[in-house]
């Protein structure tokens, strides 16, 4: 299972708490510590992107829908609204998800350290 997979509640529960309502049922120091990867590449404070869009109020948002970021155009039809089960499905499989997306998540290592498949 990759490393983002599984614990995204956990992440978005430790990281988002002012732009969404945390989940109660997630491990938030466990969620602080894998989304240091995630970091590298995405911002929690709202209008702040980077290399990826801000994921500041993610759960609800249509995928493509920030202006004020340039989505590729597989993302911005992909049709997504984005939920723990689609965020897991797409860090678990990004181009199955959204295929011909030439904007590739890295692989995060898993907790043993391992590269995730």
């Amino acid at each position: 299972m990759p490393a983002c997979a599984g614990m995204t509640v956990s992440v978005l529960a430790a990281v988002l708490l002012a732009a969404a309502p945390a989940r109660a049922d997630g491990d938030v120091a466990r969620g602080e510590q894998r989304f240091v990867e995630c970091a590298a590449c995405h911002s929690v404070e709202q209008g702040v992107n980077n290399v990826g869009p801000t994921l500041s109020g993610i759960f609800g948002r249509k995928a493509g829908a920030l202006s004020d970021f340039r989505y590729s155009a597989a993302m911005k039809r992909s049709g997504i609204t984005w939920t723990a089960q689609t965020m897991d499905e797409f860090i678990a499989d990004p181009q199955h998800v959204v295929p011909a997306n030439p904007r590739r998540p890295h692989r995060v290592p898993a907790e043993g350290g391992e590269v995730a498949q």
